[in-house]
C-alpha cells in the first residue's frame, strides 16, 4: 500500500504553523480544488486529502497525536476524517440538494396472452382484463374532498423548497432542500378525499381490447401507450406491454414464416404415385405425389405460410414426405409383399 502524504505538506505549511495559518492555507486550497470549481482529473481526490489534513491539524488533540505518532494517531481521539461532508458543511453550509419535484411518468404494466398458430396467421382481437392505478373517480386526482382544494404550504410558501442562508468564513451561502411538509408539492391537503384518502389515486379493473396483427411470433410484445398506471404531478401514464405466447399446434411446426407439415403415405402410394389432400392454415389443398417419390422429399406450397410482420407477402408451407413402414401385416399382405420382393429381386438380376 502506498504511504500517505504528510498533512503539513498537503496544506503547504510549516509544522509550527499557527491555527490562523492552517485555516488560511485550507481556505485557499479548498477553493482551488473543490469539485464544483475544478473539473481536472484527480481534483476530487486532492480535495479529500485537503479536508482530511485540515480535519486533523485544526483539532489540537488530533494534531498533537499526529505530531507524536504520525498517520493513525488521530484515530485515538475518534473516527477521524469521514469524507468531504463535515468539513465542507462547516465552511460552505452544505450543497444544494433538490428542487421542486417535476412531473413523474406512471409505471408500466405487463400481461401475458396465449394465442393459436392460426391466430398468428390471420391476426386476432383479444380482450384483456388488467388491474391498474388511475386517478380517483371522486376527486379526479386532486386528493382533496370534492368541493375543497389543497392549500398552499405555509412552510415553503408554495415553492416546494426550503432555502436557508448561512454565514461562513467564505461568505453567505444558500442551502436549498425539498420542503419536508409538502414533499416538494408546494401544497398540502387539509381535507382528504374519502375515496382515495388523499392519494388522488385508486386501483381499478379494466377490460382493454388489443389488436394482434398477423405475423407475430412466440415472444412478440405489443405496446399499448398510455394504458399503464397513472402518473404523478401531471405526468403521463405508463404503457401496457402484452407478451405473446403461441400454443403448440397439433401437426404444424413454424419455422420463421414458413409452416412445416409432415405427410405420411404408404409404400404403394410412394411407388405408384397418388393424389392426397393436405391440410394448411388456409384450408385443405390437393397435392400430387409422383410415382417413385422418396421419403424426405419436400413439396413447397407457395404463400400458404405466415404473413410477414414487416413487409409484404407471406411464407410457404413445406410438405415433408414420410413413407411409412407397416409394423404388422395380415396373411394376405405378407404373401403379396413376399411376391413383390421376389419380383423386385428377379428384376434386379436381369
Amino acid at each position: 500500500m502506498a504511504s500517505k502524504q504528510d498533512y503539513y505538506d498537503i496544506l503547504g505549511i510549516d509544522r509550527n504553523a499557527s491555527d490562523s495559518e492552517i485555516k488560511t492555507a485550507y481556505r485557499k486550497l479548498a477553493f482551488q480544488y473543490h469539485p464544483d470549481r475544478n473539473h481536472e482529473a484527480g481534483s476530487e481526490d486532492k480535495f479529500k486529502e485537503i479536508n482530511e489534513a485540515y480535519e486533523v491539524l485544526s483539532n489540537p488533540e488530533k494534531r498533537d497525536a499526529y505530531d507524536r505518532f504520525g498517520h493513525g494517531g488521530d484515530t485515538i481521539f475518534g473516527q477521524g476524517f469521514d469524507g468531504v461532508g463535515s468539513i465542507f458543511d462547516a465552511f460552505f453550509g452544505g450543497r444544494t440538494t433538490s428542487t421542486r419535484q417535476a412531473p413523474e411518468r406512471g409505471s408500466d404494466l405487463q400481461c401475458n396472452v396465449t394465442i393459436t398458430l392460426e391466430e398468428t396467421a390471420f391476426g386476432v382481437e383479444k380482450e384483456l382484463n388488467i388491474s391498474r392505478i388511475e386517478f380517483c373517480s371522486q376527486c379526479h386526482g386532486i386528493g382533496s374532498r370534492p368541493g375543497s382544494q389543497p392549500e398552499q404550504c405555509m412552510d415553503c410558501n408554495g415553492s416546494g423548497q426550503i432555502r436557508r442562508v448561512q454565514q461562513s468564513i467564505f461568505g453567505r451561502f444558500t442551502n436549498v432542500t425539498t420542503c419536508p411538509r409538502c414533499r416538494g408539492e408546494g401544497r398540502v391537503i387539509t381535507d382528504p378525499c374519502p375515496g382515495c384518502r388523499g392519494t388522488g389515486k385508486e386501483k381499478f379493473q379494466r377490460n382493454i381490447m388489443v389488436n394482434i396483427p398477423a405475423g407475430v411470433d412466440n415472444g412478440s410484445r405489443i405496446r399499448l401507450s398510455g394504458e399503464g398506471n397513472a402518473g404523478a404531478r401531471g405526468g403521463h401514464s405508463g404503457n401496457l406491454y402484452v407478451n405473446l405466447n403461441v400454443r403448440e399446434h397439433e401437426f404444424f411446426v413454424r419455422e420463421e414464416d414458413d409452416i412445416v407439415y409432415e405427410l405420411p403415405i404408404n409404400f404403394a402410394q410412394a411407388a405408384l404415385g397418388t393424389e392426397v389432400e393436405v391440410p394448411t392454415l388456409h384450408g385443405d389443398v390437393k397435392l400430387k405425389v409422383p410415382a417413385g417419390t422418396q421419403t424426405g422429399h419436400i413439396f413447397n406450397l407457395k404463400n400458404k405460410g405466415i404473413p410477414h410482420l414487416r413487409g409484404r407477402g407471406q411464407g410457404d408451407q413445406l410438405v415433408v414426405l414420410k413413407v411409412l413402414t407397416p409394423e404388422s401385416l395380415t396373411k394376405k399382405q405378407r404373401q403379396l409383399f413376399e411376391e413383390l420382393s421376389r419380383e423386385i429381386g428377379d428384376s434386379k438380376k436381369k
